[in-house]
């Protein structure tokens, strides 16, 4: 483990000063890393899902479907009684017809082959326009809680790991990545899926699994639950806990917060449907390609977004600045938020009515993610005091965001945190 964890620090290390490097002009590249088909629990066949997004200006793309990869040939039966079958494959034949489509007879009953992801990413992928990577939702669990993990860029299947408690069975899975990663020399990485599905992870456990740089600080999914609930934090405030902890606490890497979609419904938009569309990644990188898009994620350099779209994002010893791509008749409001050194650390757990803690992310000081400052306008700056831990910035507009899982939902667009607090310490 311990040579694991330094490996894993190493790579860590050498993708940050790599991208601070590379001296090539870069672009912002568009792209999902959480998406379902027919090769696990979405409805709709792998190749609409892609072309899905690639039509809509996507420049990547991960299938993430549950423990399974698309490499091997799987047919799916056309039930003429059900509507949503009938209609994904009358919709599928429309857009790609014969002789794309192969099918065959199995008894009587109508079968469709679904492509594999070699298939695809030879009909889909195009030189800086569009990638398809490969990918998969590693899902385990403990007892009863959900445990998801998303693998981008994986070359085997990885299978579900297991462990005595929530933190074990989290790390066991992210050292497996990074274990594949090591034995293959492929880049990929690991990252923690909706934390309040089943509210199934707190802060507390998910601040302390090492190695592990990501976790969906906004999933699209109805029950994903991004925005909390009655005594239990959003994910918003669930990683400003888990960002304080892990660098003053715990003196372990930032944990990045990626906007995700998780789409498995494809036919209907509604705010109970798990639609496409509703969360993604900009990052900033010289060209398209998987190794370079995960240099410039594990560096940080990237925001997510459900609308919002930046110009520029520049972060230095001096401070953050940005500029938003605004449009007309809309309004824009940055936060800054983060954590000082010196902060107030009590927190407590939240009881139920007879008394009982409930197993949820404890209540925290404001010191933790309080607000720095707040600027109206298409650009807004902050300078570092010198006392912060952290600091990352919050974008919020005034237009509703387009399908979103919550009625009223306004887009925003959240940028990655500055940390400060191992230069302020010395």
């Amino acid at each position: 483990m311990r040579n694991l964890n330094c490996w894993i620090g190493a790579i860590l290390l050498s993708a940050f000063l790599g991208h601070a490097a590379e001296k090539q002009p870069s672009n912002w590249w568009k792209g999902n890393l959480h998406a379902h088909t027919f090769w696990s629990d979405g409805d709709d066949y792998p190749d609409m899902v892609v072309d899905w997004y690639k039509s809509r200006d996507y420049n990547f793309l991960m299938l993430s479907d549950h423990n399974t990869l698309q490499l091997s040939n799987r047919w799916v039966t056309v039930v003429e009684t059900n509507r949503n079958s009938k209609m994904a494959f009358d919709k599928y034949q429309k857009r790609f017809g014969s002789p794309y489509i192969e099918m065959r007879d199995d008894k009587g009953k109508q079968q469709v082959r679904l492509r594999r992801l070699d298939e695809m990413q030879k009909y889909f992928n195009s030189a800086e326009r569009f990638l398809l990577m490969a990918g998969e939702e590693v899902t385990d669990r403990y007892k009863q809680v959900p445990i998801h993990i998303n693998v981008t860029n994986v070359r085997d299947l990885l299978k579900p790991q297991g462990g005595s408690n929530i933190v074990e069975v989290m790390q066991n899975n992210v050292n497996a990545v990074f274990a594949q990663r090591k034995k293959t020399g492929q880049p990929m990485f690991p990252h923690i899926n909706h934390p309040n599905f089943g509210w199934a992870i707190t802060a507390e456990e998910l601040a302390q699994v090492k190695g592990e740089q990501f976790f969906e600080l906004y999933n699209g999914h109805s029950s994903a639950n991004s925005g909390g609930a009655t005594n239990r934090a959003s994910t918003e405030r669930i990683w400003d806990i888990i960002l304080t902890k892990r660098v003053a606490e715990l003196k372990l890497s930032p944990l990045y917060g990626l906007a995700t979609d998780d789409g498995h419904n494809y036919h209907t938009n509604a705010f109970k449907a798990n639609n496409p569309g509703r969360g993604w990644v900009m990052v900033r990188a010289a060209k398209l390609t998987a190794p370079l898009l995960i240099k410039a994620l594990e560096a940080g350099d990237f925001y997510s977004s459900t609308g919002i779209r930046l110009k520029e994002i520049t972060k230095d010893s001096k401070g953050i600045s940005l500029a938003i791509d605004a449009e007309a008749g809309v309004e824009y409001t940055t936060q800054f938020i983060g954590t000082r050194i010196g902060y107030d650390a009590t927190n407590e757990p939240i009881r139920n009515a007879a008394g009982e803690p409930l197993r949820t992310t404890h209540n925290y000081s404001t010191d933790i993610g309080m607000l720095f400052a707040e600027v109206k306008g298409t650009n807004a700056t902050f300078t570092f005091k010198g006392d912060e831990l952290y600091v990352r910035a919050r974008v919020t507009s005034t237009k509703l965001q387009e399908n979103p899982y919550a009625k009223g939902e306004l887009e925003k667009a959240w940028i990655q945190p500055v940390i400060l607090g191992t230069r302020a310490r010395k």
